[in-house]
């Protein structure tokens, strides 16, 4: 597991807290890895997803940092949403 992927998994679960994600979330920082968000918290992994969000590490690093809006970033076409975008928009309101 890459440093990158290593360094979302924390930091993502932090914003998550102990809440927990109602449905599978796959992000994919390219050429890194990809880690998964689902009901048990954050986790390195590839499984199968209800959504996967797909960026490069400088905007997946920006969004989690709060400097970039995900939906900017998906309109810009930085940010690549495959599968449930009705789950996509859940998680955004679940890590805002």
């Amino acid at each position: 597991m890459s440093d990158i992927v290593s360094a979302a998994v924390e930091a993502l679960s932090a914003k998550l807290g102990d809440q927990g994600f109602d449905g599978t979330a796959k992000f994919v920082i390219e050429d890194e890895g990809a880690l998964i968000i689902d009901e048990n918290g954050v986790r390195a992994g590839d499984d199968d997803a209800d959504v996967t969000l797909t960026a490069d590490a400088d905007t997946f690093q920006s969004i989690l940092e709060g400097d970039t809006n995900a939906t900017a970033a998906f309109m810009g076409g930085k940010l690549k949403v495959d599968g449930d975008m009705g789950m996509a928009m859940k998680l955004g309101q679940v890590l805002a």
